[in-house]
């Protein structure tokens, strides 16, 4: 029991990456797509996220493979929320990209 709860900071610190990670490529998206820089954009953040992540699962799961396992474990559960509340927010506010050639 007791290296169950010890692996549990481990979990939240996996849940924080993930919110950090996967909701920053939904700020991304949302604002990449319209931008004259989109490239710039993705690569800037695809850069700044995945050093995020690399050095925060070095500093959770460094000394052993359990805690490793653990941090993956809450950036899956990350994930999934992050995924089911775009998911929500994209069907009560649906963005329209105007086609070209559109007149309104």
């Amino acid at each position: 029991m007791n290296d169950v709860l010890s692996l549990l900071p481990a979990v939240f610190a996996g849940i924080l990456l993930g919110i950090i990670f996967f909701g920053g490529l939904w700020l991304t998206v949302n604002k990449g797509l319209g931008s004259k820089r989109a490239t710039l954009i993705f690569f800037g953040s695809l850069i700044l996220r995945m050093g995020i992540i690399l050095i925060g699962f070095y500093f959770v799961g460094g000394d052993s493979w359990q805690k490793m396992l653990a941090c993956l474990g809450g950036f899956l559960v990350a994930r999934i929320a992050i995924t089911n509340i775009t998911k929500k927010i994209k069907q009560t506010d649906p963005v329209f990209i105007k086609k070209v050639g559109d007149e309104n």
